[in-house]
């Protein structure tokens, strides 16, 4: 079901919005000050082209015990820096997509999907897109360590 839904993702405008995450990665890769967002992006571009089965998880919840201060407010900069930057105009495209999905039956699951991503669109610095499963997994492990 997976394959049948990203397959549509891409017919349906998929190519569009990861073509601009393409855009947004090389355009992060050429400027030298929007160098530590090329990861982001590029992980969102991931998502962005195969949306089921996979999620966009933040470090924190993958790595718990390499969470610090510094890491934090340095997230939060870059976050910042990418608002202005790249996130607004990334945020809109998922939303129009969305919409114009929305419109068909068939592409209501799709237009789903663009919503999601537009929120991580705003801040994905910090994220990493994982299969569903390792997602799940990596919530689970982070539960149990905390009510223990």
């Amino acid at each position: 079901m997976r394959v049948v839904l990203n397959v549509l993702n891409f017919v349906l405008g998929g190519f569009l919005t990861t073509a601009s995450w393409l855009l947004a990665t090389l355009v992060s890769i050429i400027f030298i000050f929007t160098l530590p967002l090329t990861r982001s992006c590029w992980e969102i571009t991931k998502l962005s082209l195969l949306p089921f089965g996979n999620e966009a998880v933040h470090i924190d919840i993958l790595n718990p015990g390499e969470s610090n201060a510094l890491r934090n407010s340095g997230g939060t900069l870059l976050n910042i820096l990418w608002f202005v930057f790249f996130g607004w105009w990334l945020c809109i495209g998922h939303i129009f997509a969305g919409i114009a999905q929305c419109l068909t039956i068939i592409g209501i699951p799709i237009g789903i999907a663009n919503f999601k991503i537009a929120v991580i669109a705003l801040w994905p610095v910090g994220r990493r897109v994982v299969p569903v499963e390792v997602a799940q997994a990596a919530r689970e492990a982070n539960a149990r360590s905390r009510f223990r």
